[in-house]
């Protein structure tokens, strides 16, 4: 299984900074107008709409849901306020209508979907009050606002530029700093990058669908990369399960940050239950060359004897290549 981290709560640890950073360097910037679903989009922390007009012609405004990526924040317009932020947390996905009570009767039943974090801004800015600082920064094309300030029912997403998303945190003062800790904290910044790896492979043009295939299945522990992984365990070394259905095949050393090879590698894997995997994946236990167990002191102990697992054991001696990835995790991923 991919390492999940806990995202904005890393700290120093090396790996998950790393991991935050590529995704924010790579962040964009969306203004949503959601006077009909506000209460049901925020709540439910997505944002959806139908993939085109009624007529069947396409519409600029839900075509951009397609261009959304995990990490962008999004601005949540509503009865002529911002008054809440979000960070999208996967890509645009297929998804049924969902229930907006009365509204969107005359939407089509199939849309997008992207699911997103949102909180709620404790100072709600009204733009049309600030539009002379606004209004030369409005883009020509898709702008979010009319020129006087006020939204345009047309509009459903929209992109936005840094600079225009920099006057509008201005605007919104110390609440978006706080806010954002608050969404960042409860972001997976691990698997956000991992996500965009594994989007940057089925892009890729000099390796066949084949190999596309199993370097994603490695991911999430399946394909060759189990069946290589059994080659040297046979169980879990902490609960001693045997039955592959119940065991997940984790890398070592993490997949996104794994080569081509090392992905598939059996020796960058163990076999283990899913709550140690749990904790290995997030850099909370890991393990010596001679198979002492090395526990973070970030963890509660109070999970490991809930979990009946002994953090003095000793699981047995690994193999020079298994040690050599062992050593990457416990330098690199323990935290």
């Amino acid at each position: 299984m991919e390492d999940s981290g806990d995202g904005g709560n890393a700290g120093t640890h090396t790996t998950n900074v790393d991991n935050t950073n590529a995704v924010l360097n790579a962040r964009r910037f969306w203004w949503v107008n959601q006077n009909q679903t506000y209460q049901f989009e925020i709540g439910g922390h997505y944002l959806w709409s139908p993939k085109t007009k009624s007529n069947g012609h396409r519409n600029p405004f839900y075509d951009f849901m397609c261009e959304v990526s995990a990490g962008d924040l999004v601005f949540s317009f509503c009865d002529t306020r911002i008054r809440a932020i979000g960070i999208a947390t996967a890509p645009a996905q297929t998804s049924v209508k969902p229930n907006f009570g009365s509204a969107g009767a005359n939407w089509a039943e199939e849309g997008w979907l992207i699911p997103v974090e949102f909180a709620e801004l404790a100072n709600v800015v009204r733009p049309k009050d600030h539009i002379v600082t606004l209004r030369p920064l409005l883009p020509e094309k898709y702008s979010p606002l009319q020129r006087n300030g006020n939204g345009y029912q047309s509009v459903y997403l929209t992109r936005i530029d840094h600079t225009l998303a920099n006057a509008v945190i201005e605007l919104i003062g110390p609440s978006y700093a706080s806010t954002l800790r608050l969404l960042e904290g409860a972001v997976d910044w691990i698997e956000l990058a991992a996500d965009r790896v594994e989007a940057a492979i089925k892009g890729r043009t000099d390796i066949g669908v084949t190999e596309k295939e199993q370097l994603v299945k490695s991911r999430r522990g399946q394909g060759l990369f189990k069946a290589n992984v059994r080659l040297n365990e046979k169980s879990c070394r902490v609960t001693g399960i045997t039955d592959p259905r119940h065991l997940r095949a984790s890398h070592i050393k993490p997949w996104k940050d794994s080569t081509d090879e090392e992905k598939l590698n059996g020796c960058n894997g163990l076999l283990l239950a899913p709550h140690v995997d749990h904790l290995f994946d997030r850099g909370l236990l890991s393990f010596r060359s001679n198979g002492d167990m090395l526990v973070s002191p970030r963890l509660d102990r109070t999970i490991l004897r809930k979990w009946n697992i002994n953090e003095t054991q000793n699981v047995g001696k690994f193999n020079s290549e298994q040690a050599y990835f062992l050593d990457y995790h416990s330098q690199l991923v323990l935290r």
